[in-house]
């Protein structure tokens, strides 16, 4: 038997499915590639392998709450050309099918998963957690789309609304609750001053409620004695009328008396309301003014411990700074006194080594300075007179003689006081 035999070529992004004489039970599938086939004998099926977006809308799915919200979904699927299981799930599923019809398969199957999952969700769920949104619309799709030989590449959320203004309302959340605190203390504001109304147009109420009674009642009375005198009267006309007369001043008496009852009680619910009034203002006063002026006395004494905290601190630091400054300076005369002390034995061991030697030095010295201030006085002397007694020279000699004199004389002075003797030493250096 002969067969015409063709060559048929498997593109990239599609498989195919080869099916009839030859293959068994089980067609042959191909993905990539070239396969032989005999026409007649044999079908062949293509595949698209190609990945397709799904942009999945749900309109107005109602949630767990009851809020009806639109979604909008995007995924990506494809029939998995890898597993060969799959690949044969997809043979048979969509064998004769076109890629629309594959995709609308797909779109549909991934809505029915998104809507379930939205109604087991809350809006603020949906919006605030959309990747586990995503997450369970993923598995839920991959599972069911599994056993038609298509994968689930990707889910996303793309877009969330609502026709009611729901997600709105979810957004000026904030602002509605400011909006509501503020409406609630106005309430409450009003409430308070209708209750305050309210009661005393109550107690007024009842004080008028309670006088008509009480005019009600007089004029039953009224009624009932006017019929019992009206009955004495037509036994007894003469004495009823001196009893009528009697009778209605007392009666009337009676009505001034609980008219004046009534008032008094009309002024009780007066001073009531009056004394309402006093402990209103009162508390306003307490709360508008005394707690203010208490709260502001509380913060100057505070205010006042902390300024004399302050001044205490200070006080005793700038103490504790005197006694270290003192301390620093009583250490700097000590170590100052000891480098003098330390100095002044260092002269004295110089001057005790060269004792002699100073002195002559310090001598020749001084002597000029000794001549120049004894002859000082003498050179302010505008004129002198000597009385002579015929002894030794005379004039200005004898004055020049009595200034030599005390210079001999001062070597002498110097031996006693030192013990060095000048005029030795300077022999020697001659």
């Amino acid at each position: 038997m002969c067969f015409d035999m063709g060559i048929v070529v498997c593109g990239p992004n599609e498989a195919l499915v080869i099916s009839g004489m030859f293959q068994g039970n089980r067609p042959n599938l191909l993905t990539g590639g070239r396969a032989i086939v005999c026409p007649g004998v044999q079908t062949l099926q293509r595949i698209n392998l190609t990945t397709m977006t799904l942009e999945i809308r749900t309109p107005n799915v109602y949630t767990s709450q009851g809020v009806g919200i639109s979604v909008v979904g995007t995924a990506q699927v494809k029939i998995n050309g890898s597993n060969e299981e799959m690949l044969a799930f997809a043979a048979e599923q969509f064998g004769s099918k076109s890629p629309e019809d594959v995709k609308s398969i797909c779109l549909a199957t991934m809505e029915g998963h998104q809507r379930a999952i939205l109604g087991t969700m809350t809006v603020e769920q949906v919006i605030r957690d959309r990747q586990t949104f995503s997450k369970k619309v993923f598995e839920l799709g991959s599972l069911d789309l599994h056993n038609m030989g298509i994968i689930v590449i990707s889910y996303t959320l793309k877009d969330v609304s609502d026709p009611e203004g729901y997600l709105e309302a979810m957004g000026m959340a904030q602002t509605a609750q400011v909006k509501k605190d503020a409406i609630i203390g106005e309430a409450e504001a009003k409430r308070d001053s209708t209750i305050a109304e309210a009661k005393a147009n109550e107690q007024k109420m009842q004080a008028k409620l309670a006088n008509d009674t009480e005019i009600a009642r007089s004029k039953r009375d009224f009624e009932l004695k006017k019929a019992q005198y009206d009955i004495e009267v037509n036994t007894a006309k003469a004495e009823a009328e001196m009893a009528y007369g009697l009778q209605a001043s007392k009666v009337q008496a009676r009505i001034k008396e609980e008219e004046m009852q009534v008032k008094v009680v009309e002024r009780q619910q007066e001073i009531n309301i009056q004394q309402q009034e006093i402990n209103r203002k009162e508390k306003q006063l307490e709360s508008t003014v005394r707690k203010p002026a208490e709260a502001e006395k509380y913060r100057l004494e505070k205010i006042a411990e902390a300024d004399a905290r302050k001044k205490v601190l200070e006080a005793e630091a700038l103490a504790e700074v005197k006694a270290l400054k003192g301390e620093a300076e009583a250490y700097a005369i000590e170590i100052k006194a000891k480098a003098e002390a330390q100095q002044m034995v260092k002269k004295a061991e110089a001057w005790k080594d060269y004792k002699e030697a100073a002195m002559v030095d310090m001598m020749m010295k001084i002597l000029p300075k000794v001549a120049a201030e004894v002859s000082a006085p003498l050179a302010q002397v505008e004129r002198v007179t000597m009385v002579s007694t015929g002894d030794g020279p005379v004039g200005a000699g004898r004055l020049t003689g009595e200034v030599l004199d005390i210079m001999a004389s001062l070597p002498e002075t110097v031996k006693q006081l030192t013990g060095v003797d000048i005029t030795a030493r300077m022999a020697a250096v001659r």
